[in-house]
């Protein structure tokens, strides 16, 4: 059922006031493939650029989006979320993993904050190392994980 529509096929808010309030989290994660030339400048574990440090300029913007998530997706609601991180770190492929984890204690949940805060701090990577190359690959962003409401998720 898709919920985003009334009776009519109209788009629509999700009605929540019914819905029970719970401690709701929610993970997701980004991955940036990164081109050599711009993994030669990684030292004491960011990049850093004329335009500054780049994963902590990915957190804030990460952070700073998750926030703004309603604002941005017609149809979220807003939230004034109890907590937001943003952790970055390389894998073994020697990718960029970002991951965001938002939570709140309300009647809906923060998987669309947690998704806008990876993407965006994802984005935020590209832009800041564009100047070194443009061969970077955002390859993916999904939910890793999500608690409360109605069924938790926890991706394989």
């Amino acid at each position: 059922m898709i919920t985003h529509l009334d009776k009519q096929g109209n788009p629509t808010m999700v009605d929540v006031s019914e819905k029970q309030v719970s401690h709701r989290t929610a993970t997701a994660r980004s991955i940036v493939s990164l081109p050599e030339e711009v993994l030669t400048q990684l030292m004491d574990g960011d990049i850093q650029t004329k335009k500054g440090s780049v994963f902590q300029t990915a957190i804030i913007a990460g952070i700073m989006a998750a926030k703004k998530t309603g604002d941005l997706i017609p149809l979220c609601h807003p939230l004034g979320l109890d907590n937001c991180s943003i952790n970055i770190q390389l894998n073994e492929q020697h990718e960029v993993v970002i991951d965001c984890t938002a939570s709140i204690t309300a009647k809906t949940g923060v998987e669309m904050e947690a998704l806008v805060g990876a993407s965006i701090a994802a984005l935020t990577v590209y832009d800041m190392c564009k100047a070194l190359s443009h061969d970077i690959v955002i390859r993916e962003t999904k939910l890793i994980e999500k608690t409360g409401g109605k069924r938790d998720f926890k991706r394989a």
